[in-house]
């Protein structure tokens, strides 16, 4: 079993997507306790003057910006500082592959699943924090994990709830998985309100804060169908016997129901630096500064079904997971061009559904038996979510 770290034996680290709100919360963490870990690689998309303070900040040896057209500014950024500069997916790439223990897997979207599988193959301890490789490619991802021996650390509040309270239990003695989801901005809205909602009122969460994407996924409640898909990956449970249960105070992030009538949970703030700490720190626990539980003070918990009707993304989900193969590649890929069409005004709230259902029976789905029919899936669904998106704004205008 891999050993906690301390400041006899310091953890190396690598954060991909350093600039991201996983990432930054990683980093706070270890600098809260830098005897115990060195940092090896950090990266980001773009962001090369916030790469590069926190690079120098963390003394990493390698700082690598996905977009090629930063590295001038980012060398530039850490001249002097001792820290290497690279870009592009083989920077992403070399940076997966440097020699540390641990490896926060954060960045957002397909992209991510090249460099997290990176980390995998060389037996690196995996925190992961991004959907879409279990989503995009799940069969095939753990089947990776399985060949390669990887210790995987679900870092989502939700599977790490799970994580902790299965603690390696065998998965015939698990019953059932209760994904707990806040519900989001438009919980108790009507249909009419949710139609005519704008980018502002879907990020406007009452719990969480996210980034731009995962907010509007929260909104949408196609966070809880991608996180269902991930579940049954992660922990082998079908999905009749995944359920998703509204929890709008955001206590409880999750439940295990175990064959003998016993149900663990595991609570705490919404706070992402929880289970990230418990990631960072595992097989032990960290001692760290983040927000403590007062039950007395929050005085009720509630809980009530979600509703399919005015929440679609939740039964698509279902539907890709049930046909297998490619279907949750594509539910993934036309979501991710659907956010972005409606962060960027061109489609409404209701379309981002809509455009994924299209797209859902629109293409064939077929078996994913290596990488390359993964990406070519993808690229196709997503051409064909972005045809349905401007036919839709051709039609409003």
């Amino acid at each position: 079993m891999s050993q906690a770290p301390s400041a006899d034996r310091p953890r190396s680290v690598t954060v991909l997507g350093a600039t991201g709100s996983v990432g930054r919360s990683t980093l706070d963490l270890i600098a809260d306790d830098p005897e115990c870990f060195q940092v090896e690689a950090l990266t980001a998309n773009r962001q090369a003057e916030g790469l590069a303070a926190l690079a120098k900040q963390h003394r990493a040896k390698l700082a690598v910006v996905a977009d090629p057209s930063a590295y001038g500014a980012l060398k530039q950024a850490l001249s002097g500082s001792g820290v290497e500069a690279a870009a592009g997916s083989e920077g992403l790439i070399r940076a997966a592959a440097a020699p540390s223990d641990w490896v926060m897997a954060a960045i957002v979207g397909a992209a991510g699943l090249p460099v997290t599988l990176e980390a995998v193959r060389r037996g690196a301890m995996v925190a992961l924090a991004t959907k879409e490789c279990l989503v995009s490619a799940g069969a095939l991802f753990m089947e990776e994990v399985r060949r390669s021996q990887t210790t995987l650390l679900p870092v989502d509040s939700e599977h790490n709830a799970m994580f902790q309270a299965i603690a390696g239990a065998p998965s015939g003695e698990i019953e059932r998985l209760v994904l707990t989801a806040s519900g989001g901005p438009f919980r108790r809205a009507s249909a009419a309100t949710i139609k005519a909602a704008t980018p502002a009122h879907a990020l406007d969460h009452p719990n969480w804060q996210m980034g731009a994407k995962v907010t509007i996924d929260s909104a949408t409640m196609m966070n809880k169908g991608l996180e269902l898909i991930e579940a049954h990956h992660l922990f082998g449970i079908a999905e009749e016997r995944i359920d998703i249960l509204v929890h709008p105070q955001s206590i409880i992030h999750s439940m295990v129901s175990f064959r003998d009538g016993s149900v663990l949970a595991q609570l705490g703030q919404p706070d992402m630096r929880i289970p990230i700490a418990y990631a960072l720190g595992w097989p032990e626990r960290l001692e760290a500064d983040t927000p403590r539980l007062d039950l007395a003070s929050i005085g009720t918990l509630t809980f009530e079904p979600p509703d399919p009707e005015r929440f679609p993304p939740l039964r698509l989900a279902r539907e890709a997971l049930q046909a297998g193969g490619s279907a949750p590649n594509i539910l993934n890929a036309a979501n991710e061009v659907a956010v972005a069409a409606f962060l960027e005004e061109r489609i409404g709230f209701a379309d981002i559904a809509a455009v994924v259902e299209a797209t859902l029976a629109a293409l064939p789905v077929l078996p994913l038996d290596n990488l390359d029919t993964v990406f070519a899936v993808d690229d196709q669904a997503r051409r064909h979510a972005a045809d349905l998106v401007a036919q839709r704004l051709m039609h409003a205008r």
